[in-house]
């Protein structure tokens, strides 16, 4: 088989550089896996905060939510639904807040209280609300890429892992799932997995370390407001949302850990409904489910993306860290302007940020 581009990893960063790309060049992306968007990219907490991560991160957040909203705008079903992040803290630890994000705004204690009346009075003194944040319906924002991609005649290939890859006058030849294709250009969006992939290719790895991160769906006795915020303390140590009934619990680990298929430490969980009792009144019940994923990132927290510059023809798409989801819109319209040479001169210095060869990777 050959193709212009070869895509390794269907997760987010995959299948969304598949949608931006397959209308402009051949595409052929492979999963290991037997299924899509099994690892990180199905166990997200499916949410965009615009107000969350490092500057570039923020911008990508902006551009893709009004990137999402649009798709969303040609589906039956939104993929992008309204819920404000609520932080809470001290009034000195707000104000910080809403100095440093202009998405943010200050609540006194009362007007907390009536944004979310679960709360325990006596667990904060304010909060920093962002009303632009937004809950995702991951699955279908997933489809929607793969979906969009397959029209434009992109090959997506499951239950395909690399073997054997080796430079060509013209690019690579790969080994995938047994299947030999060539490419002119390799992208690396293998997730937890990426630095594996650059050493298969023969490029030198970047530092990216997967960090494990457990959500639970809990019951509740007192009913759960399905229009409530999301609702984390200042020092981001957990969150809370509704979600369809119940509540979307984190206790926000980071725990480093090998790629592979990650799961769930119940007593993590059991600790982390303890806290969560302590700020809000609505008796949790028992845990209905409960998952884990891994966020992979570099040193500096930001996504490895460009293409490799002693490995000729490899592009890293890698390294999104917790950002994969609410980024994922404008990040694959970014790599494929980097692919095709036609980024804009106004993102280069945006580019430059997320650059392999930036300062400070391995």
């Amino acid at each position: 088989m050959d193709t212009h581009v070869l895509i390794i990893g269907g997760g987010i960063a995959g299948l969304s550089l598949a949608w931006r790309l397959a209308a402009a060049v051949p595409v052929v992306l492979v999963e290991a896996e037997q299924s899509l968007a099994y690892h990180t990219s199905s166990r997200s907490a499916r949410q965009m905060q615009p107000s969350y991560g490092p500057a570039p991160i923020q911008e990508l957040t902006h551009r893709s939510i009004a990137r999402v909203e649009q798709i969303s705008a040609s589906l039956p079903s939104p993929i992008l639904m309204p819920r404000p992040m609520m932080t809470l803290g001290t009034v000195a630890q707000v104000q910080a807040l809403v100095d440093t994000h202009t998405s943010l705004t200050a609540l006194d204690h009362a007007q907390t209280m009536r944004r979310s009346p679960d709360l325990r009075p006596a667990g904060f003194e304010a909060a920093a609300l962002d009303e632009t944040a937004r809950e995702v319906d991951v699955p279908a924002l997933l489809d929607f890429y793969r979906r969009e991609a397959v029209a434009a005649g992109a090959v997506v290939l499951t239950w395909h892992p690399v073997s054997v890859a080796e430079a060509t006058g013209a690019g690579f030849s790969v080994t995938a799932g047994g299947q030999m294709i060539t490419a002119r250009i390799v992208v690396n969006a293998a997730g937890a997995w990426a630095d594996d992939v650059a050493e298969i290719v023969g490029a030198r790895r970047r530092g990216l370390t997967p960090y494990r991160r457990s959500v639970a769906i809990v019951a509740t006795t007192a009913p759960v407001d399905p229009a409530g915020p999301m609702v984390e303390p200042a020092d981001e140590s957990f969150y809370y949302r509704p979600d369809a009934g119940h509540l979307l619990i984190s206790p926000c680990e980071s725990v480093r850990a090998e790629p592979g298929d990650a799961q769930v430490v119940e007593a993590e969980i059991a600790e982390l409904i303890h806290r969560i009792e302590a700020v809000t009144a609505l008796g949790i019940t028992g845990v209905v489910r409960a998952w884990t994923g891994l966020r992979t990132q570099p040193a500096d927290g930001l996504p490895v993306v460009g293409f490799d510059a002693e490995v000729p023809n490899f592009f890293w798409l890698a390294g999104q860290g917790g950002y994969g989801i609410q980024t994922s819109a404008a990040l694959a319209t970014l790599a494929a302007q980097l692919v095709t040479g036609n980024l804009p001169e106004q993102d280069e210095p945006l580019a430059a940020a997320l650059s392999p060869q930036r300062a400070g990777l391995n």
